[in-house]
């Protein structure tokens, strides 16, 4: 009698588990797997000449320039200037991964992502300034005097 509660309990955490990713969880996963990715491909010996060609990225799903960034990105792994670099499995991992969440942002999600900045050097450098608004602006002047 006392089990049948905590059965209960835990199939509903089962199947909460099982409910199917959003297009927004989506996105933050695979954003993250990229970036575990692109961190192992500059440490690991085969593949560190190839991606010191690949510009600097930090993907934030809340800024408005990773559409243009990832474009770009795609870009340049798909013409790597060597066949040997554009062969490598974990490279061509890495240009799929990048395929999909482009697809993924442009597409699928087109309208369900809410982008918070556009600050285009964030993604390549990972540090966000934060811009204020006019409006935010004239208050921050107006309290000086």
């Amino acid at each position: 009698m006392r089990l049948a509660p905590f059965l209960c309990f835990f199939s509903f955490i089962w199947l909460a588990d099982c409910a199917p990713p959003t297009c927004y969880s989506r996105v933050l996963g695979l954003s993250k797997e990229i970036m575990d990715l692109l961190e192992k491909l500059h440490n690991y010996h085969l593949t560190k000449t190839c991606v010191e060609i690949l510009p600097k990225m930090f993907l934030d799903v809340h800024n408005s320039c990773i559409v243009t960034k990832l474009r770009d990105f795609l870009y340049v792994v798909e013409n790597l200037p060597t066949q040997y670099c554009r062969e490598r499995p974990r490279i061509a991992l890495l240009k799929r991964k990048v395929n999909n969440l482009y697809t993924i942002i442009n597409r699928i999600c087109y309208r369900d992502l809410v982008y918070f900045t556009d600050d285009c050097e964030a993604i390549e450098t990972g540090q966000s300034t934060p811009r204020y608004g006019e409006d935010r602006l004239q208050l921050l002047v107006e309290e000086k005097r």
